[in-house]
């Protein structure tokens, strides 16, 4: 079936910003590939939605799985406009505490799986001259707070290579756009992340307290997912969307202060910073 209206390729459906922005997404007249590793809970949506609406099994880790359900999707609807990166963890640790095995799976989904997934898509949105790849980074890909630092190393990661994947498919008319949310009720500090609890005795008196409150405040975060959704489509239907979109009000206390205080720091280094070149 081939249909003029957009189509939106979301990987990480089942729940969080991926189950909001399908749902908004559907109700709004879009066509979705809905996709996740379990899609029982995508049932009632497909029951509903019947024609625009498309699940696919996808685990993010398997790229030949990957290009399947691309191609799939393309063969179904036509085109991919819009792939949407939604499908990720957390991990909360110490940097000297982590575990290897935790952190190198979440660069498998949180990066690898990003990738993998944009570089399916890549070639239909090339022959087609247009298409939006939107990553959903966070707040955590601009600044950095203690016991993620390896959640970090995985959001920066997306934002430098989004950064470049940006000018190189500008040509082509393909957008990329990165989201930055901050606390958002998406469970994502729940089931939707693991914890290493601290064992040396100096991280337990700094970073236990802030584990558990993280936990406990797990459920009580400020951001509504389904404003965020709304705002997504907005950049989606935007004939100039950004690069970046912030989400939720303390990403934007946090980014204005990372930056305020790091252009203040290029200042007050500016001389040193200049003198390390070769004399004119």
């Amino acid at each position: 079936m081939i249909s003029s209206q957009k189509v939106i390729f979301i990987t990480g459906s089942s729940s969080g910003f991926g189950r909001s922005i399908t749902e908004k997404a559907l109700a709004e007249g879009y066509n979705v590939v809905a996709t996740a590793r379990n899609t029982d809970t995508l049932k009632s949506l497909a029951e509903q939605y019947t024609s625009n609406i498309l699940v696919l099994e996808l685990d993010v880790t398997n790229p030949e799985q990957i290009k399947q359900a691309v191609a799939t999707a393309v063969d179904h609807f036509g085109k991919i406009d819009v792939l949407i990166n939604n499908a990720g963890i957390g991990y909360f640790a110490s940097v000297e505490e982590s575990i290897e095995e935790q952190t190198r799976k979440m660069f498998e989904i949180n990066f690898w799986g990003l990738m993998n997934a944009t570089n399916a898509v890549l070639p239909f949105m090339r022959n087609q001259q247009s298409g939006h790849i939107i990553n959903l980074s966070s707040i955590g890909g601009l600044t950095s707070f203690p016991t993620l630092g390896y959640y970090h190393a995985t959001k920066y990661a997306v934002e430098g290579i989004s950064e470049s994947l940006a000018q190189e498919v500008s040509p082509f008319h393909i957008h990329v756009t990165l989201i930055e949310p901050s606390s958002f009720r998406t469970d994502w500090g729940g089931r939707s992340s693991v914890k290493t609890k601290p064992t040396i005795s100096t991280y337990q008196e700094t970073l236990s307290p802030m584990l558990d409150h993280m936990e406990q405040a797990n459920g009580q975060e400020p951001g509504d997912p389904e404003k965020a959704a709304l705002a997504i489509l907005k950049v989606i239907e935007s004939d100039n969307p950004p690069l970046r979109l912030l989400l939720g009000k303390a990403a934007y206390q946090a980014a204005t202060h990372k930056f305020t205080n790091l252009l203040q720091t290029i200042e007050d280094w500016k001389e040193t910073t200049i003198n390390a070149d070769f004399s004119e």
